[in-house]
Parts: C-alpha cells; sequence; structure tokens
C-alpha cells in the first residue's frame, strides 16, 4: 500500500481532475489552432539526430556571426552614386528617427569607394578587403526589412520569428529541436561570446524559449579556460571518477523517475552526463594550436586587431567540423551602432571583424565543409542615408534604419556570386524584392529540410512555428 502525505493528498484531489479534462481539451484545442496541414516533429526531447521532414537538405550546420548594432549598408554592401551625388542637401522624403534631438535630412554619402570583387562583380567597399576576396561565394542581399528601427525589436525578430517579443525560442533552439546533434561529445548549440560582455538582449539572442532548456545555446567562455572545472583534479581522475560518475547518473535518473514533466531537471541531467563526455572531446575541439601556421595566420591570430574575434571564427569552424549543429559569434554591446564618429568608428570594427569571417568561409570551402555548412553575416537593422551630425562634421554618424539594410550568406545550398534586392537610390528603404526577417527563416529552415509552416512545437494548447503564421515566403532565388 502506498503511504501519502496530507499536502499529497489534497494536491492530488485538487489536480487530478483538472489534469485530466485538461488532457482531452489539448487535442482539440491544437486541433483548432494549427493550420491544417502541420505536423508536430515527434516530441523526442532529446539530441538524438533526426532526419529532415519535408524537403531533402542541403545544410546540416550554420555558424552566424551576429553584427549587433546595424552596419552601415550604405558605407559597405550598398553603393549609391546618387547619395554621394547629392551629399551635403536634403532629404526630400519622410524618414523615421530614433533620436530626434540630434536628427538631420542632411544628406551624406560614402567616403568609402566601392568596386567590383570577383568574377561576378558584386561591388564593395574597400573597408571590407578580405570580404571582397570571397565574393564569388556570397549572395548578399540588400533588401533586407524589418520595419523597426529599434535593436531590440529587430533583434528578436530576426532570431526569434516575431518582433519585441521575448521568451521565444532562438533560431538555433529551433535547428536543434528538429534536428538534434550529429556528436553525442560536444553541446549542439553553442555561443560564443565577447571578451568585453555579452550582445544587446543578452541571454535572449539564444534562448529555449518555451522549449526545453535542452535546446538553449551552451556559452562558452570568452577566454581561456574556455570551459571551467573540465578535468578533475588528479587524485579524482580515471576509474575514481568514472565510479563517481556511474553513481551520480543512477541517483539522477531515479529522481527523474519522479519528476518526470520536469524539463528543467531533465536539461540539468543531460548537461551533467555530457560534461563528463565532453572532457576529452571538448579539450581537443577548443585547442586551435594543432592548427597550422598557415592557418592562424589566414585567420589573423598573428595581429593584435584580428586575434580575438579570429580565434572564435577558426574555434566555430572545428566545433562545426565535430559535428556541432549551430554556432553563434556575438561582440560586446553593439559596436555597429554608429551614431557619432563613423568615420573613424566603422574602420575599427571593420578591421576587427573582416578578416576572420572571410577567413572562415575560405576554410570551410578548402576542407570541403561550406557545401554543407551555412555561414550567416549581418545585423538587425542598417544605419539612415542622412547624418546624425553633432556639430563637429568628424563627429557626424548615422541613425537607425530598419527599412533597408544588408546581410550576406555563405554556403549550405545558398547561390554564391550573386545580390538579390535593392534598396531605393538614396539607401533608405528596400524596394525591390524586399526580405524581411520572417522570409529570412523561412529560406533558412528550407535549406534544413523543413517547411517553416509545418516545423511546430505544442505550447499553450497551440501548435507554434518560427514565423508563426506570419506571412512571408521561402527566397527561392537564393536556392542553389
Amino acid at each position: 500500500m502506498t503511504n501519502y502525505t496530507r499536502r499529497e493528498v489534497l494536491c492530488r484531489q485538487a489536480l487530478g481532475m483538472g489534469s485530466v479534462a485538461l488532457a482531452s481539451l489539448l487535442p482539440e484545442c491544437a486541433a483548432a489552432t494549427a493550420p491544417p496541414e502541420a505536423k508536430m516533429v515527434p516530441e523526442q526531447f532529446d539530441m538524438k539526430q533526426k532526419p529532415p521532414q519535408h524537403f531533402p537538405a542541403t545544410a546540416n550546420a550554420m555558424i552566424s556571426l551576429f553584427m549587433h548594432g546595424g552596419p552601415s549598408h550604405v558605407d559597405l554592401f550598398d553603393p549609391k552614386p546618387e547619395l554621394s551625388r547629392l551629399d551635403g542637401t536634403d532629404f526630400s522624403g519622410d524618414i523615421q528617427y530614433s533620436f530626434v534631438n540630434r536628427a538631420s535630412k542632411r544628406l551624406m554619402g560614402s567616403r568609402w569607394r566601392f568596386r567590383p570583387r570577383g568574377e561576378c562583380g558584386t561591388e564593395i567597399s574597400e573597408l571590407l578587403p578580405f570580404t571582397s576576396e570571397i565574393a564569388d561565394d556570397l549572395c548578399l542581399i540588400r533588401s533586407m526589412h524589418t520595419g523597426f528601427n529599434g535593436h531590440e525589436v529587430s533583434i528578436r525578430y530576426m532570431n526569434a520569428g516575431i518582433p519585441a517579443v521575448t521568451g521565444r525560442p532562438s533560431l538555433g533552439a529551433w535547428v536543434t529541436y528538429a534536428l538534434g546533434s550529429e556528436t553525442e561529445n560536444l553541446p549542439a548549440y553553442m555561443v560564443l561570446t565577447d571578451p568585453g560582455g555579452h550582445p544587446v538582449d543578452g541571454t535572449h539572442n539564444w534562448s529555449s524559449g518555451w522549449m526545453p532548456p535542452l535546446f538553449q545555446g551552451t556559452v562558452l567562455r570568452p577566454k581561456e579556460p574556455r570551459i571551467q572545472n573540465l578535468s578533475p583534479p588528479p587524485h579524482l581522475s580515471g576509474t575514481v571518477q568514472r565510479q563517481n560518475l556511474d553513481f551520480l547518473q543512477q541517483l539522477n535518473r531515479l529522481h527523474q523517475q519522479k519528476f518526470r514533466e520536469e524539463a528543467d531537471l531533465e536539461a540539468r541531467i543531460a548537461s551533467y552526463e555530457l560534461a563528463a563526455r565532453m572532457q576529452v572531446s571538448a579539450v581537443e575541439a577548443l585547442d586551435i594550436s594543432q592548427e597550422t601556421q598557415a592557418t592562424q595566420k589566414m585567420y589573423g591570430l598573428d595581429q593584435d586587431a584580428t586575434r580575438e574575434y579570429g580565434t572564435r571564427c577558426l574555434i566555430a569552424r572545428r566545433l562545426v567540423e565535430r559535428g556541432v549543429r549551430f554556432v553563434q559569434l556575438f561582440l560586446n554591446g553593439q559596436p555597429w551602432d554608429n551614431h557619432s564618429s563613423i568615420h573613424s568608428a566603422l574602420p575599427g570594427v571593420c578591421k576587427r571583424t573582416d578578416q576572420p569571417s572571410a577567413a572562415l568561409v575560405k576554410d570551410l570551402k578548402q576542407r570541403g565543409l561550406l557545401d554543407t555548412t551555412l555561414v550567416h553575416w549581418g545585423g538587425e537593422i542598417g544605419r539612415l542615408p542622412v547624418t546624425e551630425n553633432h556639430g563637429d562634421a568628424s563627429k557626424a554618424g548615422r541613425d537607425h534604419n530598419g527599412q533597408g539594410f544588408s546581410t550576406w550568406l555563405a554556403g549550405g545550398g545558398i547561390r554564391g556570386g550573386m545580390t538579390y534586392g535593392e534598396t531605393d537610390p538614396l539607401g533608405h528603404s528596400a524596394v525591390t524584392n524586399r526580405v524581411t526577417a520572417n522570409d529570412y527563416q523561412a529560406t533558412l529552415l528550407r535549406l534544413f529540410g523543413f517547411d517553416h509552416s509545418r516545423l511546430a512545437f505544442l505550447h499553450n494548447a497551440r501548435l507554434q512555428t518560427l514565423t508563426n503564421e506570419r506571412e512571408c515566403r521561402v527566397v527561392e532565388e537564393l536556392l542553389s
């Protein structure tokens, strides 16, 4: 006979019938709110490798080089001769500012030269000499659009599918939920943060939202040791450690059986077990001393300006090479947010990121990994064509612009050597082949073998998707 405490009896009586009623209603609620063709990926909340569900996949991994703050597209990727011609005159149309008190309608042409690069002839700024070398591998989208000028609202739109809303799973969480991991010895979703601190919007960038915590990003420390306490003290290693871990696993599993619905507990136990397996594999994966001097130099590890970001780009390649599914690199704060002194600030952040970013694409390509690894470079917004002038012309900058900006993709089934879409002659708004954040997400999921409207997760009695039934499309023209 099972003995229950008074508290347990009351709890069971109070919740038992309600739980039964809720269970009977859930299927009806899901059917009522889900698209007719929507179908959940089976509820296997683990990291076992899963096949693509809806289409043949061309990508099986992704590295996102996220550039918080809004890189100035009209100075980097989107040449505007008309903007240069009208430099110093007033913009005649409507324009939305984020900082009205510092606003100006005075147009400011780019101070940097553009010229055709590669066999494709894509025009790229002189600020990006190394990116220019991989022009034939890039699909440059010049018509990105969020419709919002704020950082956080656009970051959440680009990363989690709906503007401004927190608590939703990030793109990396969706990919790992859908496909699991190719390795049992490393996390499927890894985040490489900046030594200076987290990016804008912090942990929301790699959150699993209302999915089990199992699918959230695992953050590596931005400096050595990148994983603390990975190796045991000598007197506890070997057989002693193995016996302790086996015993701990037995206790954890017994505890888990009592709380089968606790996703946090399940994720915590899984993380402990993964940590044990990582003692050998993670140390090896993070050891860039194994790379040749030529490879390290290609990433800029021999230069102060590029060493830190280059190291993380190189680690990202090593992680994907070893089966990690999704890797994100972030910068501290929002260094591309050039409200002032853009003429001195923009070259600095370009110098820091240009060579490592290009080296990543080159390195993946020469190792035969670019065909199946999708690389993304871009931010959440762009910059306005008018000056945000603080008085002194040398301190002029550009305000936020979510109406039209640029990003690039390479590998993983993306067509290289092409540009897609256009902004108006002054670079203010996307006017041809506009690509929204949801279009971008739908296209990425297609590359991984999923229909964005059918890859779903049951939450609050409703089948949720990354794009959440918002109007969007797969941009077929970008696919190879």
